[in-house]
């Protein structure tokens, strides 16, 4: 696999570009999104190219330490040889879609419902994973504090707002917590804004 062809970028592409064109990818193809039922395959070929090429620029290492950060240890973060690859409970496409960085935040058997890319106040490039217990997002241009996180328990409101841009229709997830900080979810096609919704505030 060529993985430069994959995300459509010349072979001395930077890895911002790569970046760039991986979220513009993602947001077109990822499965939540596109309705189309090869879109799974799609995406984890998009993954995979896009793993690969932040492999070669050498930005694995600093991949792990910051999901480590998050735990508070570095070393338990990383699968060790021997042991099941992180996230193993979870379907292989959920893994990929997940990432290096969120796959070593999830708790054991913590189960991800969604994963889609977002845009937040903080990170117009980010990823959120809808969990079983929380929301969890990768603010994917910030260089420290990428993995971040807050727990149904700690909500105390949540609603989906429409946003008409030129070009399309999209909306956005407002979540407002019980200690009154205000977080913002947008760039969201609006059943996935919806289902994020319902299953948030179904646990309050």
């Amino acid at each position: 696999m060529d993985p430069h062809a994959v995300l459509g970028l010349p072979a001395d592409a930077s890895i911002e570009e790569a970046t760039a064109a991986y979220r513009a990818l993602a947001k077109a193809h990822h499965p939540d999104v596109a309705g189309d039922p090869r879109s799974a395959e799609v995406m984890a070929r998009i993954n995979a190219a896009f793993d690969e090429l932040r492999d070669r620029a050498g930005t694995a290492g600093s991949v792990e330490s910051a999901a480590g950060e998050q735990h508070g240890g570095g070393s338990d973060a990383a699968a060790a040889p021997g042991r099941p690859p992180r996230g193993d409970w979870l379907p292989e496409a959920t893994r990929r879609a997940l990432g290096h960085e969120l796959l070593a935040a999830l708790e054991r058997q913590e189960q991800v419902a969604l994963v889609v890319p977002v845009a937040t106040w903080a990170s117009p490039e980010a990823l959120l994973a809808l969990t079983d217990r929380r929301l969890l997002w990768l603010a994917d241009d910030q260089p420290t504090h990428r993995v971040r996180s807050l727990r149904f328990r700690d909500v105390q409101r949540v609603e989906s707002k429409l946003a008409w841009p030129r070009r399309r229709k999209t909306a956005s997830v407002r979540v407002r917590t019980k200690a009154g900080r205000r977080l913002d979810f947008g760039d969201l096609e609006p059943e996935v804004a919806l289902r994020i919704t319902q299953a948030v505030g179904g646990t309050l």
